[in-house]
């Protein structure tokens, strides 16, 4: 018994009704768009007299609460002397006009959005705040003689701080603090108990800048807000012989570079260092503590320096840090062991003195330089002193001793020395380490000594006791010294690197090479099948009867 197919209108009955119904859903929805669109319209066109007839209302409350305060021995002189303004309104030529103009007005201005007004001045909290500023700083500002002192037990201190910001914690977050023109401000053991001081009462574990107008006798503290660190290694926008070392606050440096955070794109001023023929800092030493990052600025740098050089990596720590690295295109080398190490600084220093001659000959003889001494070559160090130990163990020589002609002929002849050590081997770095790295970065917590001891100048703000890893200082040459967070570039074969960086690592990486000798070499069997010769066919031949 054959099936009979069923009525169309029951097969496509559903499908119409789910089509009517995104029908009218899609016209209610745009609808609604249109209602509050003509909504917003109709606000716009008729806030005027929305505004007006506010005012309007205002003005007549306004008058009504005059009536009910108005004594009633009162009301009758009040109701004669509107009455006698109304009949001089109408008598005057073009009065009522004026009159309805200056009602208009009024209703407008009284029917205006006010916002509320911030108070004036600190509150109770704030205000206990500032006095105990004031009163501990009594003993440092004020003097036995001085006839009107500034600073005094009990005394005003509005005089003292005439400027003042407070975070929403309620702790000060800018200060202007005047003191007596006979503090000795020039010296920098005064400066800094008054600088220990401010920090210890505005609230720890915040870094504060102090600016000293010793002209003026001001001192202007701010509280500095923490410089980022989600910002991953990546291509910089920057031009050949410059390196990005990190980043720091907008007010220390007049540029700004464009940075990616995954689908989000800022502006941040970075700290540039420039190498190269007349770069005045050419060499660069990083001091740090185990942990602090000096090996992920080393990543970074080296990341930077494979765009336009060669690169070769000795690593004293022997713990892998640039395993990335390994065989890639412009690495020379990588070594972690001594003798590996000597050969690469030996090869390195020959060739500081071949670029020398080269370059020499060719301005001799009026050509520009050749062209296989333009590429820029980097020779990157981390804890170089490692080797010194194990060289004197060993009775051969010193590697450090074997950078002395990259570090004082490496400018010209395009060569950069980077060494990054820790400070527990500050004093076995040799001479020539210190005499030609101008620029410098400290990283990790350290003290002010340990600050001015490497930086040459202490920074203007107080250095705290956590930071997270690749955060400190830097100081290109004799300018000033800049806070500094170095940009994440871990190490992509560490397990406790997060995905996100690991990518940003090795999308950096150049690609592998394979030098000749490491080709693997032929199989036995297929060398042997190569040298069997191939049987020849041979024709037939009739042999011939007598």
């Amino acid at each position: 018994m054959a099936r009979r197919p069923l009525p169309r209108i029951l097969s496509t009955g559903t499908e119409q009704f789910a089509r009517s119904r995104e029908l009218a859903r899609t016209q209610f929805a745009r609808s609604r768009e249109l209602a509050r669109t003509a909504t917003d319209s109709a606000s716009d066109v008729l806030h005027p007299l929305i505004t007006i007839t506010r005012g309007l209302r205002r003005l007549a409350s306004a008058g009504r609460r005059k009536w009910a305060d108005t004594p009633k021995d009162r009301r009758g002189p009040l109701l004669f002397m509107v009455a006698s303004v109304i009949l001089v309104v109408a008598l005057v030529p073009y009065g009522p006009l004026l009159a309805v103009i200056t009602l208009m007005a009024a209703a407008a201005w009284q029917g205006r959005e006010r916002r509320p007004t911030a108070p004036e001045g600190p509150d109770e909290s704030q205000t206990e705040r500032l006095r105990s500023l004031y009163e501990a700083l009594v003993p440092y500002f004020c003097a036995a003689d001085d006839p009107e002192p500034l600073y005094t037990h009990g005394g005003a201190w509005e005089k003292a701080f005439p400027e003042y910001e407070f975070d929403g914690t309620g702790r000060v977050s800018a200060l202007v603090v005047r003191y007596p023109a006979y503090f000795t401000d020039g010296e920098a053991q005064a400066r800094a108990r008054i600088e220990h001081l401010l920090t210890a009462k505005s609230g720890r574990g915040r870094e504060y800048h102090f600016a000293w107008d010793e002209e003026g006798n001001e001192l202007a503290v701010t509280a500095l807000a923490p410089l980022p660190t989600d910002i991953a290694a990546q291509r910089f926008v920057t031009t050949p012989g410059e390196t990005v070392l990190g980043f720091t606050d907008p007010t220390q440096v007049q540029r700004t570079l464009p940075v990616t955070h995954g689908e989000e794109q800022r502006d941040v001023p970075p700290v540039v260092w420039r190498t190269g023929i007349r770069s005045t800092e050419p060499h660069l030493l990083v001091m740090g503590q185990p942990g602090s990052g000096t090996s992920t600025l080393l990543r970074s740098i080296a990341l930077q320096g494979l765009q336009y050089g060669d690169v070769v990596i000795v690593e004293g720590g022997s713990t892998g840090e640039y395993a990335c690295l390994t065989g890639r295109d412009g690495v020379l080398a990588v070594e972690c062991g001594l003798a590996g190490a000597l050969a690469s600084l030996e090869w390195a220093a020959t060739e500081t003195e071949r670029r020398l001659i080269a370059i020499n000959r060719a301005r001799q003889a009026g050509n520009p330089p050749p062209d296989d001494t333009k590429r820029p070559l980097w020779i990157l160090l981390d804890r170089p002193t490692a080797f010194s130990h194990l060289a004197a163990a060993d009775d051969r020589k010193d590697p450090q001793s074997l950078l002395q002609v990259p570090l004082r002929h490496g400018r010209a002849a395009g060569v950069t020395v980077v060494v990054a050590d820790q400070w527990d081997a500050m004093d076995t770095l040799s001479d020539a380490v210190r005499q030609h790295t101008r620029a410098r970065v400290v990283l990790g917590p350290a003290t002010k000594e340990h600050l001015e001891a490497v930086l040459g100048a202490p920074p203007h703000t107080t250095p705290v006791t956590d930071v997270p890893p690749g955060r400190g200082y830097a100081r290109l040459g004799t300018g000033p010294v800049h806070r500094l967070q170095v940009p994440a570039t871990p190490d992509p074969y560490d397990d406790a690197t997060s995905d996100a960086h690991r990518q940003a690592v090795l999308d950096l990486l150049p690609p592998r090479t394979t030098p000749m000798e490491a080709e693997p070499p032929a199989k036995p069997e297929l060398e042997k099948r190569e040298q069997v010769p191939e049987p020849v066919p041979a024709e037939a031949v009739v042999a011939e009867t007598s």
